[in-house]
C-alpha cells in the first residue's frame, strides 16, 4: 500500500496547461464532505524546529504547555505561552536530565504533559545506557507552573509484560481514566510494538490486565519497522478517536485511526474499529515527509480542534532516521465530516495555515480546486477546498491572493470578463497578470462577519459563487449577488 500519493494527474496538468477553470463543490451532496463549521485559525509552520513527538496541553490557567523529544535524547524540556504561535519562541526549561546510570541513563523519548487531580504528570519513555531496554515512565509535580515545580520520579509503569514499551498517554471516558501505550507483544514474534489499553488505579499504576487494541497487521504499518505507537485521543460526537503512528520514522511514517463509541467497553478489542488505510501521510506536493506522533489541542478561542505533529521538510535521509535531528513541530486545524468523523487532510505547506471559504449563499458550498471544465462527481478531498491567503497578494500591499493547498504555487485569477481560472505562479510574471490574481479583501457585502473579495484590477467586481456552482467575478448589485459574494472563513 502506498504511504503517500502524488497527485500525478494534477501535476501533469499543471505542466501541460497554464490555467484551469474553477468551480465550487456542492459539499453537502458528497459523502466524504467536511461540513461541521468552526472559525478559521491562523498559525505559521514550522512551529518549532528539531522538536519531535510534540505534545501541547492547554490548561485552565489560559497557558499552553509544550514538550517534545530533543535530538540528543537526553532531557525533558517544557515551554509555555498564552498562544500556540508564541510557543515557537518561548523560553525553554529543562525539567529533567538523563541520569548517569540505570533507568533514565539512555534514551529520553516522547514526553507528554498532563494535569490530573491537581498535579502535573509527564509520561516519557526512558532507556538504559548501552542496552536496548526502553520502558514507559512517570514524573509528578505539584505547583501552578510545571516549569518551576519540583519533579518527582514515580517510576516505571509496570505492565503485564516486561518488554519494550513507550509512548504512554491518558484520557478519561465516563469517569474512568485509561492509559494507552505502545509495547512489544510477546505473543507476536517479529513485531516492534502494538497498542495496549488499561484503566488506571492512579496516574502511574494500571489496574487489571491490559488488552491489545491494535497490532501492526496492515502493509502500511510494517515498512522498515512493524510499529503501532504514539497514540493520541480526541473525543467528539459521542465517539473516541485514537490516532497512532506506524512504520519507520522516515518518509514512510504515517498515521492510522482507531475509533470506538464512548459508551462501549473500551477493554474489549472488538469495540474498536481500525481504518484500513492511513489517515495522514507524506505529501510530495506540499513537501512534507513522515508526518506523525501527534497530539491534539484547542485553538485560543476554544472553537477549533488542532493537531500538533512532527515531520521533515525532505524525503531522503542518510543512515538511521532516528539519527536525523530535523523532525520539527507543526500545527494545523482538524476538520469534521458530516458523519462526525475527523478529516485530517494532508500536511499543509510551510508558512501560513490555509483556510476554507464557505459561501453564504448557496449554503454549504466551498470554493475548491480541480482541473477540467465541469464540477467532478464523487467525494471531494479536504485539501482541494483549502487555500492559503497570501498577504500581501501577488500585486503587492493592500491585496491578497488565494493559493491552492493541494497544489502549492497555483493561484486563483480573473480572466477578461467574469470567468476565473487557476494559474501556475510561474506564468503570473507581469504586473497585469499578478493583478488578475490579486483581490481586495472587504467586509462581507451581505454580512460583516464574512468577507468579500473584490478584483484588484476591476473595481466593483466581486468573486461570486452562483447557484449552479460556477464561480465568477462580476458586479454584486442585488441582494442575491451580495450573498453570493460573501464567504465565511473556516
Amino acid at each position: 500500500m502506498r504511504l503517500f500519493w502524488k497527485r500525478s494527474g494534477i501535476v501533469a496538468s499543471l505542466i501541460a496547461f497554464s490555467s484551469f477553470l474553477l468551480l465550487a463543490a456542492p459539499v453537502t451532496a458528497q459523502a466524504s464532505s467536511t461540513t461541521t463549521s468552526s472559525p478559521a485559525v491562523s498559525y505559521v509552520n514550522t512551529l518549532a524546529n528539531q522538536r519531535a513527538d510534540p505534545h501541547i496541553f492547554k490548561h485552565t490557567d489560559g497557558w499552553y504547555y509544550f514538550t517534545a523529544t530533543v535530538p540528543a535524547f537526553d532531557r525533558i524540556i517544557l515551554r509555555r505561552a498564552q498562544s500556540i504561535q508564541a510557543l515557537g519562541d518561548a523560553a525553554e526549561t529543562t525539567v529533567w536530565r538523563r541520569k548517569s546510570s540505570g533507568v533514565g541513563s539512555g534514551q529520553v523519548w516522547a514526553p507528554e504533559i498532563h494535569f490530573i487531580d491537581g498535579k502535573w504528570y509527564i509520561y516519557v519513555a526512558l532507556g538504559v545506557a548501552n542496552e536496548w531496554r526502553i520502558r514507559a515512565y512517570v514524573l509528578e509535580a505539584s505547583g501552578a507552573n510545571p516549569l518551576t515545580s519540583t519533579w518527582i520520579e514515580k517510576g516505571i509503569i509496570k505492565t503485564n509484560w516486561d518488554t519494550f514499551s513507550l509512548d504512554a498517554t491518558t484520557f478519561t471516558v465516563n469517569s474512568t481514566r485509561y492509559l494507552v501505550w505502545a509495547q512489544q507483544d510477546p505473543s507476536r514474534s517479529g513485531e516492534n510494538s502494538s497498542l495496549f489499553i488499561a484503566p488506571l488505579q492512579n496516574p502511574w499504576t494500571i489496574r487489571g490486565t491490559a488488552v491489545a487494541i491494535s497490532h501492526p497487521d496492515l502493509a502500511w504499518e510494517r515498512i522498515g519497522y512493524k510499529v503501532n505507537e504514539g497514540a493520541s485521543v480526541i473525543q467528539r460526537n459521542g465517539r473516541i478517536f485514537m490516532t497512532y503512528s506506524a512504520s519507520a520514522t522516515d518518509h514512510n511514517y504515517c498515521m492510522g485511526l482507531l475509533s470506538a463509541s464512548a459508551t462501549a467497553n473500551l477493554m474489549n478489542p472488538a469495540s474498536w474499529t481500525k481504518s484500513r488505510t492511513p489517515v495522514f501521510v507524506s505529501n510530495a506536493n506540499t513537501k512534507q515527509w513522515g508526518p506523525g506522533h501527534n497530539s491534539f489541542t484547542l485553538s485560543e478561542d476554544g472553537k477549533s480542534d488542532l493537531m500538533v505533529y512532527h515531520d521533515r521538510g525532505y524525503k531522503d535521509i542518510n543512515g538511521d532516521p532516528l539519527n536525523d535531528p530535523n523532525r520539527r513541530t507543526r500545527v494545523q486545524k482538524v476538520y469534521w465530516k458530516a458523519d462526525g468523523t475527523p478529516d485530517f487532510g494532508i500536511p499543509v505547506p510551510d508558512g501560513n495555515t490555509p483556510v476554507r471559504l464557505r459561501s453564504a449563499v448557496p449554503s454549504g458550498l466551498f470554493l475548491r480546486f480541480y482541473t477540467g471544465n465541469s464540477v467532478p462527481s464523487g467525494s471531494v478531498a479536504l485539501e482541494d477546498t483549502q487555500f492559503r491567503i497570501v498577504n500581501p497578494g501577488l500585486s503587492g500591499n493592500g491585496t491578497i491572493s488565494l493559493e491552492s493547498t493541494s497544489n502549492p504555487g497555483v493561484y486563483l485569477r480573473r480572466l477578461n470578463g467574469s470567468q476565473v481560472q487557476f494559474e501556475a505562479g510561474r506564468n503570473l510574471n507581469t504586473a497585469a497578470s499578478k493583478a488578475s490574481a490579486s483581490f481586495n479583501r472587504r467586509s462581507g457585502l451581505a454580512n460583516g462577519s464574512g468577507i468579500s473579495l473584490e478584483a484588484s484590477d476591476a473595481g466593483g467586481q466581486y468573486l461570486r459563487l452562483q447557484a449552479g456552482g460556477t464561480l465568477v467575478v462580476s458586479a454584486a448589485s442585488s441582494t442575491t449577488d451580495q450573498e453570493q459574494a460573501t464567504f465565511y472563513l473556516e
